[in-house]
């Protein structure tokens, strides 16, 4: 039996998102190995290049993902994963090759202001699907990204062991032209979801982006779920692309665990994040989005906080798991506000906007992490992460906006 085009479309994005992140999470967690390999010498010194060079790619993409919204909003959604899914073909397979860290910076950059495929992959989903079935497939979307997060970290580590880093950025390349293929093969786009305009001059496509900002952004109860979210992952941020460091130092056993230990943390993380989000969602529509989301940030500064305490490795797997359980909350209450609040010409640019949120906030926290590390300790970070967020409950929560 033939699928329907909107099925076929979902499955081919699926498989196309479920491939890219499995690749794109095999290389995160290992920039300070990489760093090292580049020549940079002395644990602040690498500290601070790896979380300079982790958030480069979010910091460019939270900037350019509201213009691609709107662009894809305006012109073609699948396009615009084709883009992102080509982009790291290209970028991501040249990083096998590079000399310095700064050579590094540079493609990372260029990833990022190409390359944000999770928002338009959303939207190309949700405008196709009927309308009783949208949060359902969006939500396995953003499974798909999880599952890709458990595979990712711990293929990673195997092809490192194996073959080196370079290698790895070999296997995310040939990964994502996979996926961009899957989608350009599969996917459909009904043209009369698009809206037409008139002029496609940079000046049109800026204006374009800032009255979509302007109106998203008008919106108080979308507003306040994106400032919350942001402290949430500038915590997160701040400690993921150091996340090596701290377990060199509560690892007592062979050294040459060490990449394998991380790659596990990172699938901890993303298998707890995988069996919360939904259990937080269905939390969020009996309690109220903006409720949980209090909730679940709280529970997610503890867990933080935690990771400066863990003695030992199997201590920092639990605060690892922990993490994954509660911060996972915050992109389902966000995302679940971010599709009730707007209507579904403008879900490309919402979406895009609570991307860029969490890809500001992982960028900002990345190179504030890398660059405090040296006065704060690897602990102390995930204590000032811990603060960050309690810091911004503390300023939200009397301005939040009640649901009911």
């Amino acid at each position: 039996m033939r699928l329907p085009t909107w099925k076929r479309t979902y499955w081919a994005v699926y498989a196309a998102n479920l491939i890219t992140a499995i690749g794109m999470m095999s290389f995160l967690p290992f920039f300070p190995s990489y760093v090292e390999e580049l020549g940079v010498e002395g644990r602040d010194a690498i500290a601070a290049w790896t979380g300079v060079i982790f958030g480069a790619a979010p910091l460019a993409a939270a900037f350019m993902g509201p213009i691609w919204g709107s662009i894809g909003d305006r012109f073609s959604r699948k396009l615009m994963v084709l883009r992102a899914m080509v982009a790291i073909t290209f970028f991501v397979g040249l990083m096998g090759f590079v000399r310095s860290p700064w050579e590094l910076l540079a493609l990372r950059f260029c990833q990022g202001i190409f390359s944000g495929f999770v928002p338009p992959s959303i939207a190309l989903v949700s405008v196709a699907a009927p309308a009783g079935l949208q949060g359902r497939v969006v939500g396995s979307l953003q499974g798909a990204l999880a599952a890709g997060s458990i595979v990712g970290p711990l293929l990673g580590a195997f092809v490192l062991e194996a073959s080196g880093l370079s290698a790895v950025f070999l296997v995310v390349s040939a990964a994502s032209g996979l996926s961009a293929l899957l989608v350009g093969l599969f996917a459909h786009e009904d043209p009369e979801l698009i809206e037409t305009v008139e002029s496609w001059s940079p000046t049109s496509v800026m204006a374009h982006a800032w009255n979509d900002l302007r109106d998203l952004f008008a919106k108080p109860k979308l507003r306040a779920a994106l400032l919350v979210l942001f402290c949430m992952q500038f915590g997160i941020g701040a400690t993921n692309p150091l996340m090596e460091l701290l377990v060199r130092d509560v690892w007592d056993g062979d050294p040459a665990l060490v990449p394998r230990l991380t790659g596990a943390l990172f699938t901890l993380l993303a298998l707890a994040s995988l069996i919360a989000m939904p259990l937080w969602g269905r939390y969020g529509d009996r309690v109220g989005h903006a409720r949980a989301l209090v909730r679940c940030t709280l529970a997610g500064a503890g867990s933080l906080a935690l990771h400066a305490a863990a003695p030992a490795f199997a201590a920092l797997a639990g605060a690892r798991t922990l993490l994954g359980l509660t911060s996972s909350g915050a992109n389902a209450a966000t995302f679940g506000i971010a599709a009730t609040e707007t209507p579904v010409e403008r879900r490309g640019g919402a979406m895009a906007v609570a991307f860029s949120a969490r890809a500001l906030a992982m960028s900002t926290g990345a190179m504030a992490g890398g660059a405090l590390a040296a006065v704060l300790g690897i602990q102390g970070l995930f204590l000032a992460g811990a603060g960050v967020v309690l810091l911004c409950l503390a300023l939200t929560r009397p301005a939040r906006p009640r649901e009911g």
